[in-house]
């Protein structure tokens, strides 16, 4: 989930930014939820800035926050809480409005690279820490920033293959380096020192199968096609490095080839340092789910606490490693969703409560 992070490729980590993803619960409820987080000892919380919903229509002036079609107030309200509670924030720009793609859902790629760029640019400057919000007051500053969220996962990124007369291409993997481009060059057009721009925020699997009724694309193929379809700059690469089943620990190696999981890491950082040379390496989502409430990929309570602690201890160790965020801090409310929370749905404290404070802090 320290002090600073991400740091030029060629010095060496200056600590790990431990963290919280939750979105349901930094957004609607901020005030609450960030005083949780500092009490936590969390250092970052990651939060999702959706496109789609702060321009739900084109803007007149798509590099002016001030544009009257954007709608920034709940993220405007996160990271207001998060700086009274000493926690930074992580925004993750992602989903495509249907006015930017030919009328299609949120993971279909934007048409022009320009729009992303615009709106990236008018969300630094907005959170740039110098510019006042609707009542005057400066809004907080965010200095670090995520590209998009699992691009090959087509839950996220659409379509991951087309097939044209030479046969399949990676349709995702060419996507993927307009949107990554777009991002970074947008945040860092401001100007303004400090600011750090993640890509990648890669799933942890894929079946490569392009023929298949849900291809997907694992991590280190999607990393070398996107450094062949052009893409050159980032400042981080980010990545998700879930279990694949809960009969794994946080040091197994997993049993799929092509998988990358926190026991396989040193994989994906050789894959990088060959690519390109030395990177810095953001952990940008990981979690355990529990038993209960899911019977069928939840671990133990107890296993949960064990766990957390130590991935936490395996990132810190890891000089490449600047950022662990675990996914999330309460249970959804319905059994279908994710069960990886350090509180049940209705509150209360699993022992990776207490861990998380123990580890983070």
């Amino acid at each position: 989930m320290a002090a600073v992070l991400a740091v030029p490729a060629a010095s060496a980590s200056r600590g790990l930014l431990v963290g919280i993803l939750d979105d349901a619960n930094t957004l609607n409820f901020p005030t609450q939820t960030f005083a949780t987080l500092a009490a936590l000892h969390a250092q970052v919380a990651r939060v999702n800035l959706s496109w789609r919903a702060v321009a739900p229509t084109r803007p007149a002036r798509p590099g002016d926050p001030t544009d009257p079609a954007y709608r920034w107030g709940e993220y405007d309200a996160a990271v207001s809480a998060a700086k009274a509670n000493g926690v930074k924030v992580l925004l993750s720009i992602v989903g495509t409005p249907a006015w930017a793609n030919g009328g299609g859902p949120a993971a279909k790629a934007p048409t022009s690279a320009t729009d992303l760029h615009a709106f990236a640019y008018a969300a630094a400057r907005r959170y740039s820490g110098s510019f006042s919000g609707p009542d005057a007051t400066p809004l907080p500053a965010v200095r670090l920033w995520l590209a998009w969220n699992e691009p090959n996962n087509p839950v996220y990124l659409a379509p991951q293959y087309v097939r044209t007369s030479r046969g399949w291409v990676m349709q995702s993997a060419l996507d993927y380096a307009r949107i990554c481009a777009a991002i970074y060059g947008g945040v860092h057009a401001t100007g303004i020192a400090g600011e750090k721009v993640g890509c990648g925020a890669t799933a942890p699997r894929g079946n490569n199968a392009p023929g298949s009724s849900r291809p997907s694309v694992s991590p280190l193929a999607f990393l070398r096609a996107v450094k062949a379809a052009g893409l050159r700059r980032f400042d981080a690469w980010a990545h998700h490095p879930y279990p694949g089943s809960p009969f794994e620990t946080p040091t197994s190696r997993p049993s799929s080839a092509t998988a990358i999981t926190l026991g396989n890491i040193d994989v994906l950082q050789a894959e990088l340092r060959r690519l390109y040379g030395p990177t810095r390496l953001w952990l940008t989502e990981y979690g355990w789910q529990t038993n209960p409430p899911d019977a069928l990929l939840g671990v133990s309570w107890a296993k949960q606490s064990a766990y957390l602690t130590q991935a936490v201890a395996i990132a810190r160790r890891n000089p490449g490693i600047d950022m662990l965020v675990w996914f999330l801090l309460k249970d959804d409310p319905v059994l279908s969703g994710w069960q990886s929370g350090l509180e049940t749905a209705v509150g209360r404290h699993k022992p990776a409560f207490a861990a998380f404070r123990r580890a983070a802090g």
